[in-house]
This record gives structure tokens, sequence and C-alpha cells, in this order.
């Protein structure tokens, strides 16, 4: 496609300069015929180049993966376009594709996209545990994110990714994760005391992701800019315009048409997505560029006092970039920072969102595991005057974390990730991907248990466990650089939501229905059609009493 384009292009503006050159006395309607007949004789035969390369390319990867089983196809052309869908239909055409084909199978989206679904431990090993420098990002989903995360961490490729992955690995060290965890701690009361509010209005069935995205941007917007936009009481121009841009991803993803810039951006969803990212990209450069000022503006005065500095500040996400140095003692530019940033809260605000709602969800139907994690943080909190967790209470929340991994087990919010290779890769069984193949890692498929058991993740069982039959956060050198970040955030919310609630399985009002209906919706991440509710009960302990009238 990006061939044809190059030649219409070069028609086109060979045209132009034509028309532009000839005297108006020469020109004549004879002439212009001729011209249009030239450069559409041209065009014709760039569109017939491209067709037949496109169709050779398409019977070479049909061959390539041969070795691969093919689910059924709507025809040899046109393949499988139109059967992957985005909704529950889709997440148990996965469950069916694990008990046909066991461990991986082919799939083609027309003749563009040539695909190697996987989905199991032994054959996910190889492909996500392979060298950074062999692996890049396909062209199917992350480009549509370029215009809005740059050349980030997740979508570079190469020694550019490998430079920036090792510039970013401090800011996720324990000792910042540490400070974290007071902000975790400020997010999550913000939205109790937003449903406690609600409670004693008699509003006690709660659609949860609403909620908990909304606390999750308030978190992270302190944690990565120490920006407090007060987003779960109020609106943002910049939080909405977050929530649009992921919105629209997902509607792009799924048009074939849109996933070429030429024509995406003269529809009216590529309009708004430009505005949208407009709006991020002005927030983010703004407060890039007051804060590298602001840090010259302390060193400078640090080097010319005598006086011993003033204490710093906690540092956040970009303050870290800003300081964060290569081995040439090189540091990152104002646009790679931007995009960073950009992509820490992309990445970080919805996965985690859906972590935490889904894993609520779990406790609110299996009513005795929801007990004991709260029995749990209970004796954790004895005989303190606050209800406050710390960071050294995380690790001694075994029980509930093993609730919150068994979640993410069953209901991981990225269900898969793709990747491509710079070389042919050798799977178990004789199998080969094919150089330029598009291998999609299904995180659902591999996780493939419909049995929620949480004891599955105790230390003590005995049971051996393949090392990639547990993948919420990918693995290998691409793995999920926040992973950390999140689980101590998962943790401090999760444990504080069971003191002060009791959940019970909510009503979707415009349904009617319970929660034993409830159908997943596999967008960006993990949602729920119509909303994920629950039915809150505040646990008025005296303590959290004095809490609430501070």
């Amino acid at each position: 496609m990006r061939n044809l384009n190059f030649w219409i292009l070069i028609s086109l503006s060979a045209m132009a300069l034509l028309l532009h050159s000839v005297p108006s006395q020469v020109f004549s309607w004879t002439g212009l015929c001729w011209l249009l007949c030239i450069v559409g004789t041209g065009l014709l035969a760039a569109l017939t180049i491209w067709t037949v390369r496109l169709l050779l390319r398409h019977a070479w990867f049909t061959h390539r993966l041969s070795c691969f089983s093919k689910p059924q196809t709507h025809s040899w052309l046109l393949g499988h376009l139109g059967q992957m869908q985005s909704k529950e239909e889709g997440l148990l055409q996965v469950d069916d594709l694990v008990q046909m084909f066991k461990h991986s199978c082919s799939w083609f989206i027309g003749p563009f996209y040539h695909l190697v679904r996987v989905f199991h431990p032994d054959y996910v090993k190889p492909l996500l545990m392979a060298p950074g420098k062999i692996t890049v990002k396909d062209e199917f989903v992350y480009p549509l994110l370029r215009p809005w995360l740059g050349r980030s961490v997740l979508i570079s490729d190469g020694e550019v990714w490998s430079r920036k992955r090792r510039l970013l690995t401090p800011a996720f060290h324990f000792d910042i994760l540490k400070s974290y965890t007071v902000i975790f701690n400020s997010s999550a009361k913000t939205m109790h005391d937003k449903w406690c509010r609600l409670a004693a209005e008699g509003e006690t069935n709660i659609e949860m992701f609403d909620h908990i995205s909304l606390m999750t941007l308030d978190s992270l917007l302190k944690c990565a800019f120490s920006y407090n936009s007060n987003c779960q009481e109020s609106s943002s121009e910049y939080v909405s315009a977050i929530v649009e841009l992921s919105d629209l991803i997902i509607d792009r993803r799924q048009h074939i048409l849109h996933h070429w810039d030429w024509i995406y951006w003269k529809t009216q969803q590529g309009k708004r997505f430009k505005q949208a990212v407009n709006i991020v990209h002005r927030f983010t450069r703004d407060v890039v560029q007051k804060r590298r000022a602001l840090l010259s503006q302390q060193r400078e005065t640090e080097t010319q006092s005598d006086v011993a500095p003033t204490p710093q500040k906690r540092r956040d996400f970009v303050d870290i970039l800003l300081l964060t140095r290569d081995e040439d003692g090189q540091g990152l530019t104002d646009e790679e920072i931007q995009a960073e940033a950009d992509t820490f809260m992309f990445a970080g605000h919805d996965t985690t969102a859906s972590a935490i709602c889904w894993t609520l969800y779990n406790l609110a139907r299996h009513e005795h595991y929801q007990e004991k994690c709260r029995q749990e943080v209970m004796d954790l909190m004895k005989g303190r005057d606050g209800h406050e967790l710390e960071w050294e209470d995380l690790s001694n929340l075994p029980f509930t974390t093993m609730c919150i991994k068994e979640s993410l087990r069953l209901y991981p919010p990225i269900q898969a990730v793709s990747r491509k290779y710079t070389q042919d890769m050798v799977l178990p069984g004789n199998r080969t991907v094919p150089e330029d193949a598009i291998c999609v890692v299904s995180i659902y498929g591999t996780h493939h248990n419909p049995e929620f058991d949480p004891l599955r993740f105790d230390l003590s069982n005995t049971k051996s466990h393949a090392s990639h039959a547990f993948i919420p956060f990918s693995s290998g050198p691409r793995n999920c650089i926040g992973q950390k970040f999140a689980m101590a955030e998962l943790r401090v919310v999760v444990a504080l939501t069971l003191l002060r609630f009791r959940l019970t399985p909510g009503v979707n009002p415009e349904l009617g229905s319970s929660l034993s209906g409830v159908r997943r919706l596999p967008q960006i991440v993990l949602r729920a059609e119509g909303g994920l509710w629950l039915q809150l009960e505040p646990l008025n302990t005296p303590k959290l009493k004095e809490q609430s009238d501070e």
C-alpha cells in the first residue's frame, strides 16, 4: 500500500509540474487529455505492480505457514477477515482455538496481514524470550499508537529501544516505587470517600470501571507529573482527551481501511484523534519544559550558594527521566521524555484499572475468598492509628496477592501481545515462523482454565507450573517495565477496598441482570459490556468513621 501511495504521489506531482510549466497559450484540451491518459496509465501500472507483489507475498506466506493448522476461512484471499471479534464471542473463539489446536494456528487477514496465533507455554517461551535485537513490534497495531506515543519504549525497536529501556529502568526502582505508596493510598481514599457519600444517599450499586479508571488516572498524574488534577471529583480536559484517544484507537483497529493514515486522517474520527493528541501533547510538553527549567535553576542555585541544599521533594517520573543519563553521559530529549510520559499514562491507567475491577469482581463472586483477604488485611492493620498501607506491608499480604494473580490469570487486562522477528523463529514440533510474519501471543489463551483457584499461586503448592503459563505482563526482554508499579497499586487499592467495603454482585440497571451474565469486552484492555456493577456495603468500623470525619 505504501508503494502505491508513492507512485500516486509521483504521478500527481509530475502532472502538477507539467501543468505549471506549460505556457497558457500552448495549453489545449487535447494536450490535457493526453496528459491525463499518461498519468492514468502510470497509476494503473503502479496499481498492477502493487497488486501482483501483494498476491505473490500472500502466496509465499501461505506456503511458509502451511506447517501450522489453519481454522476455516471465508476464502483463499479474504482469509479470516472479520472473524477476530472484539467482544465476548472473540474470547469464546480463543477458547475454541485452544481446545481445537492446543498450541498454535495460522491466521491471515485478507492478503495484508499473516499471523501465527500462539497459546501454549512451550510455544510462547521462545518467542517472548528472543533477544531484543531481533524482536520488533508489528505494523498491525503499534503504528496506530505512534501519533500519540511517538517512538517510546513501547513502540521503538533495535538499539533505540535498548537505550530507552536502560534509561527508563531507574524510574521503576524499588526506592522510587516505595515513595508512590502514599499516592496510591490517597487516590484510593478519595474514591472510597466518594463511594461512602453515594452509599449514604442510597446509591450502593456502582459501576466499577468509571470510578476506578478515574482513580488510576488521578494516581498516575501525581506519580508522573506531581499534578493534582482532582479528576475524581471534576472534569479535566487532559483526562477527557486520554479517554477519547483510547476509545478512538479501539475504533480504528477494528476498521481495516482506517489503518492507512492517508484514509484515516480524512475521517471525522481522525480529526478528533488529532485534536485530542494536541491537548495531551501540549500538557505533557509544558510540564517537561517547566520541570527542566526548574531543575536547571536549582542546580545553578546550589552551585553558586555555600548554604547546604534544601531537602529535595519526592522525585516524580518526569524528574527521574530528566536526570537519567546513559553510559555516554547523554540524557533524553524533551521530545523523548514527552513520549515516555505519554506512554506511562496510556499503558498504566487503563490496564491497572482493568486488573483492579476484575479482581474485585472475582472476590464479589467468591465470598469465602473475600473474607479471607479481608481478615488478612485487618490482621495486618491491627493496632494502628490510621488505615494506610506502607511499602513494607505489601509483602505481608500473601493470600490477597494470590487472589490478584488468579484474577490476572483469568481476566488478563491485555489479552495478547504481538511481535515480529528479523529472522525465522523455530518452535516445537518442527514448526517455523518465517521472518516478518506477525506472532500473536495469546495471553488469555495461554492462561486458559476457567476455574478460579487462588491456591494455584501458593508457594507451597507442589504442582509444577510451566515457566510461561502465567504471563499477564508478558515476559522476556520486552516485558512490561511497569509491572512492579502495577502490582503495588493493585495490592494497595484491593486491600483498602476490602477493609472499607463488603462486595457482592451488582445489577446492570439497563439489563436488569446479575454479574453471572457479564459479557467481557476485549478492547485495548479487558472491560465489560455495559460496565461492571458491584454492590457496596460500607464497613463502618470505629476507626473508619474517625478517618472519614477528618
